[in-house]
C-alpha cells in the first residue's frame, strides 16, 4: 500500500463495487478512513452516495430516492453504520426524495437541506458550513443556477465532491425551470467547482450515458458547455429544447417536505405499511 504525500487521497479497493478511502495526516500519523458506496436509481439515473467514518460508523446519505429507500436502509444496517443525515444536494424535480421514508426506516436520523431550498429539513446549512460525521467533514458550497438552493458538498481530505445537478459529467443541470439561471450556474461552477484541485474527483447527482465519476480537470478540459465562453454557454441553455420533467408536479411538492406530501398510492402505501 503507498501513502501519497502531504495527506492526499488515496483509494484502496476491497472490490469493484466497494471502495474505503483511506486519508494520511503525515502531521499527525493518523489515518482516516471513509467507507464509500455509490448507489444507482435506474428510473431517474440518479445517484445516492453512502459516506461513513469507519471508526465511529457514523454515517451520512446523499440524495436518496424514495423507491430505493428499503435498499438504503438495509445497506445501512448490514454495514453497521449509525445514518446520521440524509441529505440532498438540492430540490430535485425528476424524482421523490427518499428522505422521509428513511426517517422512518432508520430512526434517529436528521434531514439536512440547504437554507436557500425552501424546503422543510430539520437542519439547514449555508455556504461555507461543515456537515461533520466522526472525523469526517463535507464543506458546503453554494452551486445555485439549476435551482436556488443547489449546494456542492466536499470532502477534503478525501478529495471527493458531490455536485448534485450544478455540474454533471461531460454536462450540467438544466436552466429553464424552478429559479434557474445559465448565468449564475455559470459562476458557480467556475467559482465553487472548478476553483478546486484538478485531481479531486466530481461525483454528480445524475448520469444517462454511463459514467460514474469524473475530476475537475477532466471537466475544465472536456466539458462541452462550461469550457465555453459565458455568452456562449448562456446561448447553449436557451436551445437545448428539453421537454417537461416527466415528474416534476409531484416532486417539487414533495421534496418540499422531505419527499412526504401528495405522494402517488403506491408511495404512499410504503408509509402505511412500516
Amino acid at each position: 500500500m503507498m501513502w501519497a504525500a502531504c495527506g492526499r487521497l488515496v483509494g484502496v479497493w476491497g472490490s469493484p463495487l466497494t471502495p474505503t478511502f483511506l486519508y494520511r495526516n503525515i502531521n499527525t500519523a493518523v489515518t482516516v478512513r471513509m467507507i464509500f458506496r455509490q448507489l444507482f436509481d435506474r428510473e431517474s439515473c440518479t445517484y445516492t452516495y453512502l459516506l461513513a467514518d469507519d471508526v465511529s460508523k457514523e454515517a451520512v446519505l446523499i440524495d436518496p430516492v424514495i423507491e430505493l429507500a428499503e435498499r438504503d436502509a438495509q445497506l445501512v444496517r448490514e454495514l453497521g453504520l449509525d445514518l446520521k443525515y440524509v441529505m440532498n444536494t438540492h430540490v430535485h424535480a425528476d424524482h421523490i426524495t427518499g428522505t422521509g421514508l428513511l426517517k422512518k426506516l432508520v430512526p434517529g436520523c436528521k434531514s439536512l437541506l440547504s437554507k436557500e431550498s425552501g424546503g422543510v429539513a430539520d437542519v439547514h446549512v449555508e455556504h461555507g458550513e461543515t456537515v461533520s460525521f466522526g472525523d469526517q467533514e463535507l464543506e458546503v458550497r453554494r452551486t445555485p443556477g439549476h435551482t436556488n438552493g443547489c449546494v456542492t458538498y466536499v470532502n477534503h481530505a478525501q478529495k471527493l465532491a458531490f455536485t448534485g445537478d450544478a455540474l454533471l459529467i461531460r454536462g450540467c443541470g438544466r436552466t429553464d425551470f424552478q429559479e434557474g439561471s445559465s448565468e449564475v450556474l455559470y459562476d458557480s461552477v467556475h467559482s465553487q467547482i472548478f476553483t478546486l484541485p484538478d485531481d479531486y474527483l466530481l461525483y454528480p447527482a445524475h448520469d444517462y450515458t454511463g459514467h460514474s465519476v469524473t475530476t475537475v480537470a477532466e471537466e475544465k478540459d472536456c466539458n462541452p458547455r462550461l469550457t465555453k465562453s459565458k455568452e456562449e454557454f448562456i446561448d447553449i441553455m436557451a436551445n437545448l429544447g428539453l421537454p417537461y420533467p416527466d415528474k416534476i408536479d409531484e416532486a417539487l411538492p414533495a421534496n418540499k417536505v422531505c419527499g412526504l406530501y401528495n405522494l402517488p398510492d403506491n408511495l404512499a402505501a410504503k408509509f402505511e405499511a412500516e
